[in-house]
């Protein structure tokens, strides 16, 4: 286990960087014929979103928060980007099509997702295993 919060800060980053790179990889070679506009106000929530997990998720101390935490924020920083670098908005390349409706998506949706059921799932353990500390004072 990562002993200490930059460590943890570290390994979070890292795990960001490379998914958020794995899905802007995935929307430059897919040809997208959906895209989402985000406004300028989503980008600032989702900036904010990005910098509060890295801040503060290290400093709980579990290996498996932080890498839900990086997989969120891959996420987000591949939407983020895109929003910034799309013209048209953020690519859905990924489609799912039934008889009358459908859901088109990328992997940063799937990343955000993943990365938070595993930091919720990590969190919600981690306060199971520790539950007397829970009552100290803060």
């Amino acid at each position: 286990m990562l002993c200490s919060v930059t460590l943890r800060r570290s390994l979070l980053v890292c795990i960001a960087v490379s998914f958020a790179t794995i899905d802007l990889a995935h929307k430059s070679f897919t040809r997208a014929e959906f895209h989402h506009e985000r406004a300028p106000f989503i980008a600032l929530i989702m900036a904010a979103v990005i910098a509060a997990l890295v801040v503060l998720v290290p400093r709980v101390p579990s290996n498996a928060a932080a890498c839900g935490a990086g997989i969120a924020c891959g996420g987000a920083l591949g939407n983020f980007i895109s929003l910034l670098v799309w013209s048209q908005g953020v690519p859905d390349p990924l489609v799912v099509s039934g008889t009358q409706y459908g859901v088109a998506f990328n992997l940063a949706d799937l990343f955000a997702i993943t990365g938070d059921a595993l930091l919720l799932s990590a969190i919600v353990l981690y306060g199971f295993r520790h539950r007397a500390r829970l009552r100290e004072s803060v």
